[in-house]
Parts: structure tokens; sequence; C-alpha cells
């Protein structure tokens, strides 16, 4: 495999929040699967706020999956979410991506999920921390916690972009 220096890599090359969201629960937590594939149907955003209502209430996130204590799916998306917008965060919304999110809405359309750009190794550092923090927030072992970010942390640093996989 070789590496081309200074390659633009497109956004819908890169895997999304939601596919590693989906990587790493089936890695660490499979049994919350069933929460991952309820949360299909609905946009980024909307995932993220009922996640962050969930983790900061003890929420169930309302649609029939009470039973299921989602804490490695909340830590990672968040987390990841967090990651994205600091990564953009230096971006400025543009008039054509106002626009095409307005478009969307009226026609009822979902906005794509976000594409995770390649993160440099503080950043990857930054995420590997705040999902350890999260998680021992919320009652996750310290050796859990570790488990769970190394799991992001690689998939984060080793994810082909779509179209070449093995």
């Amino acid at each position: 495999m070789s590496v081309t220096p200074n390659r633009r890599v497109e956004p819908e090359s890169r895997p999304t929040v939601r596919d590693v969201v989906r990587g790493v629960v089936t890695d660490v937590a499979p049994e919350e699967l069933p929460l991952v594939a309820g949360l299909q149907g609905i946009d980024h955003e909307t995932a993220v706020r009922r996640l962050r209502r969930m983790t900061s209430r003890k929420e169930p996130l309302g649609f029939g999956l009470e039973e299921i204590t989602a804490l490695v799916t909340a830590v990672v998306w968040i987390a990841l979410d967090e990651a994205l917008k600091g990564a953009v965060g230096a971006a400025v919304e543009t008039a054509r991506q106002r626009m095409v999110k307005r478009t969307r809405a009226i026609l009822g359309r979902r906005d794509p999920d976000p594409s995770i750009p390649p993160l440099t190794r503080e950043q990857l550092a930054v995420v590997h921390a705040r999902v350890r923090e999260s998680a021992v927030k919320l009652g996750i072992s310290e050796k859990r916690a570790a488990q769970i970010a190394d799991s992001l942390i690689t998939r984060l640093a080793l994810e082909p972009p779509k179209g070449e996989e093995e």
C-alpha cells in the first residue's frame, strides 16, 4: 500500500460516525447492537441528543429499548461527535451548506451521516482520554473504559476509506 502525501480524502470515502460506533459496539458490547440498529432510522444530531439526554438523566431512548444499558454506544457516539465538531469546527458553514440543509429539511430528507476525517495523533489522544473519562463517569470500570477507548482508536487509526475494505 503506497501513501500519497497531501492526498485529499473525500468525505464520502471516510467511515461515518454511525459506521465506527457500530464497529466498536460489535467489538466490545455486542449486546448493544439492537440499540445501534434502533438509531438507524434517525439522523445523527437526533441520535446525539437522545444519547446525551439518556446518559445525563438515565432515561430510556424512547423506542422500546429501555432494558438495554447503552453506555458504550452513548460514550462512543458522543465522543466521536465532539471530535468531529472539533476537527471540523474551524470550517465555517457556507451559505451553500445552509441552503442544502434547509432544502433537505423541506423535502423531508435526513442529512447524511457525517464522515470522520483523518485525525492527528493529538486528536486521537484527546478522543481516547474523553472516552475513558466519560465511561468512568457513567460507572464503567477503568479497565473496561480503556478497552472501549482502545477499540475506538484502533478503528479510527486503521479504518480504510470506503471501497478499500478487504
